[in-house]
């Protein structure tokens, strides 16, 4: 981005005040337009023809709501107004949905130079056209600036007309701040031009604060209670979210499946607040409505209700902790098929709770090691602070049941479906010498067995486990499988290496850890961010878009090239900051707790705060750009994009940390006192029956 643009970073908001000049400036516009209330001092008429006829020649008028008709205009031309108009037609109007803003021209200066992007989310715009175009709305890929120009369907958003000195806009650009438009210096930029054109008054001051925002800004001191007050919040936003089901609008999960990969209207603040019970949906798309609400997504996934668990339990709501693991062990996800023998699902974890989530496929019919180990780890979190037994048998048959689809290279498949698992059996899968050094798949079920190992001494735990991360450390980075980013391979492996140094704490492990954690940290910024870096295209399956049209195509990355100041917390800066505290704890060496350290005053400092949206304060969103300190990155990602919320993933991990650190105990302390269970012996015999 521009260094003029990242300048107003420290200054977002900030009062504008404009040099002493004869013009001025009214508005027309209701009491409550963005514009309006951001403005001090300036004169405000109900009408279009009001405020025309009042204003004194020479005069910038802005008219915000209603029409013009042509005997107005002439009325303007005669007193030689300047006017700015947006349109509110309701012909021929449009939604975007993965458009963008892309500045044009020269008109807001060497700050928003041509090809810059803005974020104008779901704004409805017409039809525009006779006159020069400052700002475009079209599907563009790039960061802060489209790197592969304009395409060919592309659509005026400000046009200037010249000769009628007009300045046309086919959206409502003054719903900047209601819309959540972004990133936030930049459209005071906008707006600075747009009023510096149309009038220089005497004085105009603008005051803005944005409705969703960071908790404290880049240089702010931090309390000495503030990682104590992020926690709490951060578990207080599971229920200002609604995200636990209630009795009364469960039924909304069935109506879900009409929406779009069943994103719909987010639960409202007067909806009943479940108690855990009937479990919980995800989260929040990425998409950002008109009134700045996002909808949510409606799907009950393992892994969050899981990780939601250990939340809960680390925050002594042992209560919600245990109604969602009793919800797991009597959902379709760890029952039917996975309840049963001879079943090659027998064990496993399910997915989701969707019937039929895609095509002829049940999401409880789909399963991930990564997704099973997390949620397994937080159920395992919480039996250790609850002392709860009546778990174990379900959980140690699930441990068992992903280590048999885990390879003789200690690797597994990214991904299981039911018909070629049952076709093949887990046998098949349980000999192949497979590798895959992708740490998305491999890392967190390596964390988990190696805790088994300790807690039962069961040897091809460690033995296959341990070959997996020599291979995987061995093949680093050139032979790496990357998604989203090198780094968020990076991070996701420190769990492992850290708990590899708790059952063999050798030079060599301990050598292993050091060199992925420096090869992570030398990307971290001196906010305690971690840089987003992608690997070799050749070995990248979520690449940035390689052109206009890939843009939104899939899933992907938060940046566009190397160097974009993007951090990802749902695939990076979460896993990172878990690794970290467990590599200090494990070893005691200062450069992990440092990290960590760094990594917590960032966390605490871009945690959402909102009094407008509750629904969103305390939580994360999973990009934030640490230059200009807002959320903003590329959105190409189509199912987890820039401003998503993740009960589990991004959550759930960022508040388990922060309660650790309270708590001063590393995750592996606490997973000691998972009750011992007798039945293991039996188990494995059953599990694996040729051993």
């Amino acid at each position: 981005m521009n260094t003029s643009r990242r300048q107003f970073a420290a200054t977002i908001w900030a009062p504008l005040a404009f040099a002493r000049e004869e013009r001025r400036l009214v508005l027309s516009c209701s009491a409550d337009n963005d514009l309006y209330r951001a403005l001090s001092s300036i004169r405000r008429y109900a009408t279009p023809e009001q405020a025309i006829d009042h204003a004194s020649p020479g005069t910038g008028v802005a008219i915000l709501t209603g029409t013009v008709p042509e005997n107005l205009l002439a009325q303007a031309r005669q007193k030689h107004l300047r006017l700015y108009m947006e349109s509110s037609s309701s012909e021929n109007v449009r939604i975007a949905n993965r458009e963008r803003g892309v500045v044009t021209t020269s008109f807001f200066g060497d700050a928003l130079p041509p090809l810059s992007i803005l974020s104008l989310h779901s704004c409805r715009y017409g039809p525009l056209s006779g006159g020069k175009a400052h700002l475009t709305l079209a599907k563009v890929a790039g960061f802060d600036k489209a790197v592969f120009g304009l395409p060919p369907e592309a659509y005026p958003l400000l046009i200037e007309r010249e000769q009628d000195q007009i300045l046309l806009a086919s959206t409502p650009l003054s719903r900047f701040i209601t819309g959540r438009y972004g990133p936030s210096a930049a459209w005071i930029i906008v707006w600075q031009q747009i009023l510096r054109w149309l009038a220089t008054p005497r004085r105009i001051e603008m005051h803005a604060t944005p409705p969703v925002r960071p908790s404290f800004s880049a240089s702010s001191s931090l309390p000495a209670d503030a990682e104590k007050t992020a926690a709490s919040k951060a578990v207080e936003w599971y229920s200002s979210a609604r995200l636990f089901i209630h009795p009364s609008w469960a039924h909304k999960l069935d109506e879900a499946v009409a929406f779009e990969d069943r994103v719909g209207p987010a639960p409202t603040q007067d909806m009943p607040l479940g108690d855990g019970t009937l479990g919980m949906i995800e989260g929040h798309s990425s998409k950002i409505l008109l009134d700045g609400s996002q909808p949510a997504r409606w799907w009950i996934r393992a892994d969050c209700v899981g990780e939601t668990a250990m939340v809960h339990a680390l925050a002594n709501r042992t209560r919600i902790a245990g109604n969602l693991i009793d919800f797991l062990m009597k959902s379709k996800m760890f029952t039917g098929a996975r309840l049963d023998p001879s079943n090659v699902a027998y064990g496993l974890l399910g997915w989701n709770e969707a019937t039929r989530y895609f095509k002829d496929e049940d999401g409880f019919d789909v399963y991930y090691g990564d997704d099973n180990a997390r949620c397994l780890l937080g159920l395992l979190t919480t039996s250790a602070l609850t002392s709860q037994t009546r778990w174990l048998q379900r959980i140690w048959l699930a441990i068992l049941a992903d280590f048999r689809l885990v390879g003789t290279n200690g690797h597994q498949k990214a991904r299981y479906d039911h018909a070629p698992l049952a076709k093949d059996g887990w046998r098949y899968y349980h000999d192949s010498p497979i590798i895959l050094h992708d740490m998305n798949y491999q890392a967190y079920p390596w964390a988990l067995f190696l805790w088994a190992y300790s807690k039962t001494a069961y040897a091809p735990f460690r033995e296959r486990c341990e070959k997996g991360i020599r291979l995987s450390v061995d093949a680093y980075p050139d032979r790496w499988r990357w998604s989203n980013s090198i780094t968020s391979q990076q991070a996701r492996f420190l769990l492992p290496l850290a708990w590899l140094v708790r059952v063999k704490d050798t030079p060599e492990s301990r050598s292993w850890l050091r060199k992925i954690a420096q090869e992570l940290l030398s990307h971290q910024h001196e906010s305690g961010a971690i840089a987003e870096w992608t690997g070799p295209p050749a070995t990248g399956i979520q690449v940035p878009p390689t052109s206009n049209e890939k843009y939104g195509a899939g899933e992907g990355t938060l940046i566009q090239q190397n160097g974009d100041p993007a951090t990802d917390l749902l695939y990076t800066m979460n896993f990172a900051f878990i690794g970290l505290h467990e590599a200090h704890a494990a070893t005691g060496e200062a450069l992990y707790k440092e990290a960590a350290d760094r990594i917590a005053a960032f966390l605490v400092r871009t945690q959402v705060h909102s009094d407008v949206h509750p629904q969103f304060n305390g939580a994360w969103y999973r990009a934030f750009d640490f230059k200009i300190w807002d959320y903003w990155a590329s959105n190409s990602d189509a199912g987890w994009g820039a401003w998503c919320t993740e009960s589990g993933w991004s959550q759930s991990w960022i508040t388990t940390v922060l309660s650790l650190r309270i708590r001063n105990q590393s995750l592996w302390e606490v997973l000691t006192a998972v009750p011992a269970y007798d039945g293991f012996a039996p188990l494995r015999r059953e599990m694996f029956p040729e051993v």
